[in-house]
């Protein structure tokens, strides 16, 4: 209760003489380090927050090159992206696809990211709700269905009138809690195992859960797979996604995004280590404590260990950091889905003048999003099983290749797409494409199996077929 009251008191702040202008852009006002502090808790979802230290029983702290990939792919939004976006004034990203190749694209790029976020977003905050259902609320005889309504009825209370400005406020609380219920959690299990960290790192090390380097090439988690990997995974999920994009883009000018995006990288950085140190942790207790995780679904590992062993107050700190995580990852969703729909899809200010009647389409849009991700929460709890997850969210990542591919060819090329009609083919046809190759990659490349570079090929044969339906700019101008 405490926690949904600061919410609302900062909502209160931030939103006071809120317009449209404050909802979008937030003024374009926000202090560069507020941003950058609270984008880490927007960053890492619940998913994240669970599965990143379970999957070290899995895949050791091989996810670190994953990371290492991150800094460069922020050093590309720095200093790539946030200058176009700045020079040309954008509320939305996707407008730079419609300035360059014609409403086709401009929908398209929009279109792929609403069902990708709607859904990746909606259902992260059901394994949150998830995970809170099985440890708490379904012993209080609280069904599913209601948790998730008390949820998203806090998150677009709390977004309403101020929009991003609020978000950008609110994520500084939301990343505080997560970070502190990670150290509270380290600090509790270091104490309970009265060992050191070299201690614990020789213990992690005799047990094979220090490797960070993959060397094996045929390896979905080989190094160089996951450090290109996570550099062009931030470079389309975050440099070109509304969600991320919008909040660097209500710093004060570009100079101010630019110190955003590089301190916030260094940061990620840190945190992400910390959530890798305390998956060796957690599998370390175990072992001392006789804790049998062989069959234990690795992001149960957290939840587990932290309620059933870790006693009264780590499981507080844990709900508190769990529902921080959840929050900051729906609640910019939500804004960005309603400012993608307001000025992608209905183009808002060129068709409805009235800031008055904007106003009201943007708030009913804004209720339909939040209706929208309650179904999907509600709808996927019926057949929630884990493959269905781990398929929702490789669909969802691969729309996120063919807004790549229109970026990259947009930025790096200066032709001119011939049928601005075969666009949206195009984007449907390269994850299909994707998913073959994917599922079939051991047969056709001599044991090959893709990880995350899967994207780089989404977004190259977007590129490739943009280029064939594409003519020189002299050429059509003749």
């Amino acid at each position: 209760m405490l926690y949904t009251a600061l919410l609302f008191i900062i909502m209160w702040f931030s939103s006071r003489k809120a317009t449209n202008k404050t909802y979008f852009t937030g003024n374009r006002k926000s202090p560069w380090f507020v941003v950058a502090y609270g984008m880490i808790g927007a960053s890492l979802s619940g998913v994240t927050f669970m599965s990143v230290p379970g999957d070290v029983a899995t895949t050791q702290m091989t996810y670190f090159c994953v990371v290492l990939g991150y800094i460069l792919g922020y050093l590309v939004i720095a200093y790539l992206l946030l200058p176009l976006y700045y020079k040309l004034q954008l509320t939305s990203i996707y407008e730079y696809l419609g300035n360059r190749f014609g409403n086709e694209a401009h929908k398209t790029g929009a279109i792929m990211f609403i069902v990708s976020r709607l859904l990746g977003s909606a259902l992260r905050m059901y394994l949150m709700i998830y995970v809170l259902q099985i440890f708490i609320f379904d012993a209080w005889g609280i069904p599913l269905w209601f948790t998730a309504l008390i949820m998203i009825t806090i998150i677009l209370l709390y977004t309403f009138r101020g929009g991003i400005k609020t978000i950008v406020w609110t994520d500084t609380l939301q990343t505080t809690f997560m970070l502190t219920a990670l150290v509270i959690t380290t600090i509790v299990i270091f104490k309970d195992l009265n060992v050191t960290f070299p201690e614990v790192w020789s213990k992690m090390s005799n047990y094979g859960y220090t490797k960070v380097f993959e060397l094996d090439w045929q390896k979905p988690n080989y190094f160089i797979k996951h450090i290109l990997g996570g550099m062009f995974i931030t470079i389309a999920m975050t440099g070109l996604d509304q969600d991320m994009m919008q909040k660097n883009l209500t710093c004060k000018n570009l100079r101010d995004a630019q110190y955003n995006v590089m301190s916030f990288t260094g940061i990620l950085v840190v945190v992400n280590a910390l959530f890798l140190l305390l998956g060796g942790l957690l599998l370390i207790f175990a072992h001392e404590k006789g804790i049998d995780i062989s069959n234990m679904a690795t992001d149960r590992i957290y939840p587990e260990i932290t309620f059933g062993y870790l006693g009264v107050f780590a499981s507080i700190v844990f709900v508190i950091g769990l529902i921080s995580a959840g929050y900051s990852s729906a609640d910019g969703t939500l804004t960005a889905l309603t400012t993608s729909l307001c000025y992608d899809i209905i183009k808002i200010e060129k068709y409805i003048p009235d800031e008055r009647k904007q106003v009201l389409v943007r708030r009913i849009i804004h209720i339909l999003v939040a209706i929208l991700f309650l179904l999907v929460i509600i709808v996927f709890a019926q057949f929630h099983n884990k493959a269905l997850i781990t398929i929702i969210f490789t669909v969802a990542g691969y729309t996120y290749g063919p807004i790549l591919g229109l970026f990259a060819f947009g930025i790096f090329s200066k032709r001119e797409i011939e049928e601005p009609i075969l666009i949206p083919f195009i984007a449907l046809l390269s994850p299909l494409i994707c998913y073959f190759l994917s599922r079939y990659s051991t047969q056709l490349f001599m044991g090959y199996r893709f990880g995350f570079e899967l994207l780089i090929v989404n977004g190259l044969i977007t590129f490739l077929g943009l280029w064939l339906i594409s003519i020189k700019k002299k050429e059509k101008d003749m």
